[in-house]
């Protein structure tokens, strides 16, 4: 692994700019040329650039150079796919468009409409199409949610039907009667299991669900649901899991090599790795929590004392 390109990798921002600073200057970047570069090492970012912070603007100021330059690669986070469909208007259908404008959807995209001037919104939303969902490096993988092979598979496949993320992809990937609906969920979103007898558990914006989002990179075999659920908080359910639950699961091999995810609003005072194998980085900083990053040297068994982290600056409103 010694010829490997050695990355860093950093979890979801929504928003918050002068933690990512912070970030970045902890790992050895610095500003030059009007971009943070460091000399020998990249950041890989795991999407959600938008939504939820103050300094949305910001932080694609900082993000989009990077990339543009080389300073960095980056995979689309489920937020910005979501901004993108909230945009795309049905060609046959004026109204219409591929993720509906209902006061939920309205809201989680409150603050980025509030930030960018409109055309801004359009230049970013043409950046966005040019983010890949996952990539597959020497070495290392990143998505911004879950490693599933069958779905990256049928992305891919998707990706060069439709000629990358264009309209037609878009409204494929936001209608539930498509094929492409559950391969993009499952990677931009995780796996869910339904809680059995009508329980519910609290989500990250204080609701109520029926479902948990699942230790996707485990067997299922033996597992309840309280085991396998991926939350911060235990589920009060000892049940054994629901047979189609094991029939969708892929565990991510244990020999496969690292990947870094996001997206799930993991709540501690320090990080830790998920499998030797598997880490998410996202540890809520939207919420008052750890902007967490991974600095990778080329190892294929996960190691706790590379994480490197700053602590969010209060808590966001929605």
């Amino acid at each position: 692994m010694d010829d490997c390109r050695m990355y860093d990798l950093i979890g979801d921002i929504h928003g918050h700019a002068d933690e990512l600073v912070q970030l970045l200057e902890t790992l050895g970047y610095r500003k030059r040329r009007g971009t943070f570069r460091h000399p020998e090492r990249q950041v890989i970012f795991l999407g959600d650039f938008i939504d939820r912070g103050p300094k949305i603007r910001q932080v694609l100021e900082i993000v989009r150079p990077m990339i543009k330059e080389g300073c960095a690669l980056a995979v689309i986070g489920n937020h910005e796919l979501n901004f993108l469909a909230f945009h795309t208007e049905h060609p046959t259908s004026p109204g219409e468009f591929a993720r509906r404008h209902t006061s939920k959807h309205v809201g989680q995209h409150r603050r980025t409409m509030q930030q960018l001037r409109s055309d801004e919104v359009v230049s970013y939303l043409d950046w966005f199409r040019t983010l890949p969902l996952f990539l597959d490096l020497d070495g290392v993988r990143a998505v911004h949610a879950c490693w599933d092979q069958r779905a990256i598979d049928k992305i891919a496949q998707a990706l060069i039907d439709h000629g990358g993320i264009t309209t037609p992809f878009l409204q494929a990937a936001y209608d539930e009667r498509s094929a492409l609906f559950a391969p993009v969920d499952v990677v931009l979103k995780g796996k869910d299991a339904v809680l059995p007898g009508g329980q519910l558990v609290r989500d990250k914006d204080g609701g109520w669900r029926t479902e948990i989002s699942t230790r996707w990179y485990l067997s299922p075999q033996g597992q309840t649901y309280r085991t396998y659920t991926l939350q911060t908080d235990d589920i009060d359910c000892d049940q054994a899991l629901d047979e189609a639950v094991i029939e969708q699961a892929d565990p991510y091999p244990a020999n496969a090599q690292p990947v870094f995810v996001g997206h799930y609003w993991l709540s501690a005072r320090r990080p830790e790795v998920l499998a030797d194998n598997v880490a998410c980085l996202d540890y809520s900083v939207a919420k008052g929590g750890l902007l967490c990053a991974y600095r990778w040297h080329g190892e294929r068994k996960l190691n706790n004392e590379n994480f490197v982290w700053v602590e969010g600056v209060g808590q966001d409103d929605d």
